[in-house]
């Protein structure tokens, strides 16, 4: 397999760690992205080497800030030595509330964070990924924007909106050698995840049909798998990942 370059937004997050580390694996340069005042990229940094990865790039920014996003692309593309050919939007928030109490400035940080987001990375990398014939583009969607989730209006429209931009965007592509795909996990064992209370989390786990919640790793595969040439003729997909939970 060649060695990609690959820009995972949200990298220093459960799952964005797990991308991170199996696209390491597979060989690629992989350059993290974080917001610097939400991560701590010393710390985390330090834990990767001390885990065997000793050669992620960091780059910092907002992805919800067009200007912000192409800066950090330009700084990522600067310190991988080439364009980016693989880039996973990750990055989410959550901002959860009865709709009848939510409020705007709730519904919009999520938006924006979550969805608005997509196009302000995607803008930065998706022409040049089409001039040059080959690209992966991979879209973090969520099994409540499938199914929808109470408390969760604002967080289900945008990973709804995520599908729906992954479908279009892949048929502007698909000609081009540029596939755009969507993962849309359920409970994944994150340590956000594990911190819930345990009664509450038992019943998560309870109501999942495989009885356990699912592994970082397991949807770092999934994207690692989404990265390859093997991935090549599947595209406008939207990978179910939620151990039965939810059907489509």
């Amino acid at each position: 397999m060649s060695q990609r370059i690959a820009l995972v937004t949200g990298a220093m997050g459960g799952l964005g760690t797990a991308i991170c580390q199996e696209f390491a694996k597979a060989g690629h340069k992989v350059v993290a992205a974080y917001h610097p005042e939400f991560d701590k990229p010393d710390e985390w940094t330090k834990d990767m080497v001390a885990a065997g990865f000793k050669d992620f790039i960091i780059v910092a920014g907002d992805i919800a800030s067009i200007d912000s996003c192409a800066a950090m692309v330009a700084e990522a593309e600067a310190k991988a030595g080439g364009p980016i050919d693989i880039l996973v939007n990750n990055a989410g928030i959550t901002r959860d509330r009865m709709f009848a109490k939510l409020e705007l400035a709730q519904w919009d940080a999520v938006i924006s964070t979550n969805l608005t987001s997509l196009f302000n990375m995607t803008k930065q990398v998706s022409a040049k990924m089409a001039e040059r014939g080959w690209g992966r583009i991979i879209n973090m969607s969520s099994m409540n924007g499938v199914k929808g989730q109470a408390g969760q209006s604002n967080y289900a429209a945008a990973k709804a909106g995520v599908i729906g931009f992954t479908k279009s965007l892949a048929q502007e592509l698909a000609s081009k050698g540029v596939t755009v795909n969507a993962v849309a996990p359920g409970y994944v064992g994150t340590k956000m995840v594990m911190a819930i209370r345990e009664d509450v989390l038992k019943g998560i786990v309870d109501a999942i049909p495989m009885k356990r919640l699912c592994k970082p790793e397991e949807i770092g595969g999934i994207c690692a798998y989404l990265a390859s040439d093997i991935s090549a003729y599947m595209t406008g997909a939207t990978l179910n990942i939620n151990g039965g939970s939810y059907y489509q």
